[in-house]
């Protein structure tokens, strides 16, 4: 494990960072657009969602 990933696991396994990460996960992940989204609505979601994904593995990688 790198320093950056235990910079992580300590920022996102506080009851704050957890609560940070909720957050992040609701307004990118669990958020839904409908069918009239366009192209360039569901490309930046989907960016936003993948780096919310990157934050999660980091901060559980050691756990």
């Amino acid at each position: 494990m790198n320093d950056i990933e235990q910079h992580y696991i300590r920022t996102f396994s506080t009851p704050s960072g957890r609560a940070v990460l909720a957050h992040l996960r609701k307004m990118t992940i669990e958020r839904y657009l409908g069918p009239n989204a366009s192209d360039d609505e569901l490309r930046a979601l989907e960016s936003q969602r993948a780096l919310v994904h990157h934050i999660e593995k980091l901060s559980n990688q050691g756990k």
